[in-house]
């Protein structure tokens, strides 16, 4: 299997969970508790539901753009500064998702041509605040662009449940119905 080949599904189904996720929100509550939901965090030292949307968002293109041996488009920057700026200017449910459509987008595009990789080509992973990584490019999938991707898909899950919106499981593995073998589904 292709590292993009188990990157670019991952991103796109749980950034459209995350989507479903936020609109379940916009649903289930009044429209000035659930845009607040925004600014929740789950702990006070941690970043806010704006900015795990956006994170979401940037792990998923420095993924694949990562994978791919190129520079990181200006929405990465984008995503950045809108993440970093959350806690004071959260936006909207409807901007939020409108990210993560993008985003999605965008996957779906990188993934169409992506070029076929050497899992055990060298990708140096640098951090801001000066720390570098060097991995493998299977490592850094495995190791670093899941990890850090499924960190902040679930901090935004716990937060909107800490909150109070109705979601299960079966909102976290919808992706997996397509899976079900028919006549199983209990209640279906």
């Amino acid at each position: 299997m292709q590292l993009a080949d188990l990157l670019a599904p991952t991103y796109v189904q749980m950034l459209g969970a995350l989507s479903a996720w936020l609109g379940k929100a916009a649903e289930q509550l009044p429209e000035a508790e659930a845009e607040a939901l925004l600014s929740k965090r789950l702990a006070d030292d941690m970043f806010p539901l704006a900015t795990q949307v956006r994170f979401c968002c940037v792990q998923a293109l420095e993924g694949m753009h990562r994978l791919r041996g190129e520079d990181f488009p200006p929405l990465v920057d984008e995503l950045l500064n809108e993440g970093r700026n959350a806690g004071e200017q959260p936006g909207t449910i409807a901007e939020a998702r409108a990210r993560l459509d993008q985003v999605v987008a965008e996957v779906r595009k990188l993934a169409e041509d992506m070029p076929a990789g050497d899992d055990d080509r060298a990708v140096e992973h640098a951090l801001p605040m000066g720390l570098v990584f060097d991995l493998t490019a299977g490592q850094y999938a495995r190791d670093w662009a899941l990890a850090q991707f499924y960190f902040h898909i679930m901090t935004a899950y716990a937060i909107l449940r800490a909150e109070g919106v109705d979601l299960g499981k079966a909102d976290y593995v919808a992706h997996m119905f397509q899976y079900a073998r028919p006549g199983t589904i209990p209640g279906a």
